[in-house]
């Protein structure tokens, strides 16, 4: 529930990204909302008095940073110039999967061979997707390779995020990760400042305000909260709900006209996903990976209860 609550806060991203940059310049898009993120996690951070990372764990943030604060919100942001608000909310339901390899490679789960057929079959639906939306294989669009990249990005972020949530806490990593990406995200907005006048409408503003506020940083806190108490790869997988939840924002707040293509693209990706999510579940490898996360507490505390119904 923690991952779905965090999957809802995200869908309104891509729609809201779409406005922002009808006004706004993508790079003071991309980098300021996370300038403004920054700022609200220095005061969280200041007013709990929250202890800071070790040496070790600095370097594991740098890698939330990169992904999340960096990666994910510029390629989206310079993406969205283009491409149509619901053709990369498909195209970014391929993240489930791409999380799920960053969890078997940092978290060391097992998924079962039924849950990367699964997941294969979505990647190919997603390039497919892709190929017919813009006329054949030889077409992708520069925005196309922008969005595939986002992904990469925020599946690093959140295996890596999810990992640390459980050290220092969910808020507290997405925290310290905007912080540490400050100098950066300040020094790209000053410039995009620089390169043109900052100026915009209403709705503008407004949902440049949700992706600093929401998208950039209190959205993670469930999200990595679900990550955390995982499996990363199992609860990743309630992102198969986002690009449905993306493409009807899409349709309700920028009048995009839902084409036969945009919507069995993603009942595709989003069945593929599915049934990732259901073979891994029910695969008896899925059973070891669970029991491999349990406390020795946990363990001591299910034998009694086990010894006693007995």
């Amino acid at each position: 529930m923690w991952g779905l609550l965090g999957v809802l806060a995200f869908s309104f991203t891509v729609p809201l990204t779409r406005v922002a940059v009808e006004d706004l310049d993508p790079l003071f898009v991309g980098a300021g909302r996370a300038v403004v993120a920054g700022a609200l996690a220095i005061v969280m951070l200041s007013v709990t008095r929250a202890t800071l990372p070790t040496l070790r764990q600095w370097l594991r943030i740098a890698l939330v940073t990169v992904g999340a604060a960096l990666g994910f919100s510029l390629f989206t942001t310079f993406a969205l110039q283009t491409s149509p608000a619901s053709h990369a909310a498909v195209v970014i339901g391929l993240l489930p999967a791409a999380t799920a390899v960053f969890a078997v490679v940092r978290g060391k789960e097992r998924p079962s061979k039924g849950f990367w057929w699964a997941s294969a079959a979505g990647a190919v639906s997603v390039v497919g997707f892709v190929a017919v939306a813009n006329g054949g294989l030889g077409s992708f669009h520069l925005a196309d390779l922008l969005l595939f990249a986002a992904v990469v990005c925020a599946a690093l972020a959140y295996s890596e995020g999810a990992l640390l949530a459980r050290e220092i806490g969910s808020w507290q990593t997405i925290a310290w990760a905007l912080i540490l990406g400050l100098p950066v995200t300040i020094a790209l907005t000053v410039a995009s400042m620089a390169q043109a006048p900052v100026s915009a409408d209403i709705n503008s503003w407004l949902s440049f305000a949700y992706l600093g506020c929401v998208s950039m940083f209190l959205g993670f806190f469930p999200w990595y909260r679900g990550l955390a108490i995982g499996p990363i790869s199992t609860v990743s997988q309630t992102q198969l709900v986002q690009p449905v939840l993306s493409i009807a924002w899409s349709a309700l707040i920028l009048g995009e006209a839902l084409s036969p293509s945009i919507v069995a693209g993603g009942v595709v990706v989003i069945g593929c996903a599915w049934l990732a999510l259901k073979a891994r579940v029910a695969a008896p490898r899925a059973v070891p990976a669970r029991d491999a996360t349990t406390t020795t507490d946990d363990s001591e505390k299910r034998t009694a209860t086990e010894g006693t119904a007995v």
